[in-house]
């Protein structure tokens, strides 16, 4: 059976990188899907060329004694929209949207973003975390993480280095040693 195509997650390919930073006429969005709809409104958006942001990690599971690898949605319900009101209609038109709302400190969500993607494209294992408590703040000062800020939180054993998207109050987190960051 023939493998399908990688999901798109961004649309355009340098929107973190450098439409959100020099578009003055967007902002985000942060859309809440209907169940399960986040991957159908990321095609969507992309037909309609409204930029977007779903940030997609992969997974691994046994099913009939085979692995099968997939794509699911770091955020689940989540997808990150980058629109003006036009585009903030048409995919309100698309009734995949459950609701949408505007960032409360927008000028760090393309941060928040980027961060969230540079842990993706890392390949360390995530961890999906939930309403983030404050704690020292961090920068990692080693290998492929270089610069990332985060809190670092003791959990399962071991210290972890969570990233927030703190407008959601989610974040991810991955297992970091203490030689690995500097405090901010």
């Amino acid at each position: 059976m023939p493998t399908l195509a990688a999901e798109r997650s961004v649309y355009p390919h340098n929107l973190l990188d450098e439409l959100a930073v020099t578009d003055t006429e967007r902002c985000w969005w942060v859309v809440y899907t209907r169940v399960r709809q986040e991957k159908a409104l990321a095609r969507q958006l992309h037909a309609l060329g409204v930029p977007f942001y779903l940030p997609l990690v992969p997974k691994v599971r046994m099913t009939g004694g085979r692995r099968v690898k997939s794509l699911l949605p770091l955020f689940s319900s989540y997808v990150f929209m980058f629109g003006d009101d036009s585009e903030r209609i048409k995919t309100c038109d698309t009734k995949r949207v459950a609701h949408m709302f505007a960032p409360s400190n927008a000028q760090y969500i393309t941060r928040d973003l980027r961060y969230v993607r540079s842990l993706i494209e890392s390949g360390v294992p995530l961890t999906v975390e939930a309403r983030l408590q404050p704690g020292q703040r961090v920068r990692v000062k080693h290998k492929a993480l270089l610069e990332l800020e985060g809190v670092i939180v003791s959990r399962r054993g071991g210290d972890r280095l969570v990233v927030a998207v703190n407008f959601l109050q989610q974040g991810v987190s991955i297992l970091i040693d203490d030689f690995q960051v500097e405090p901010i």
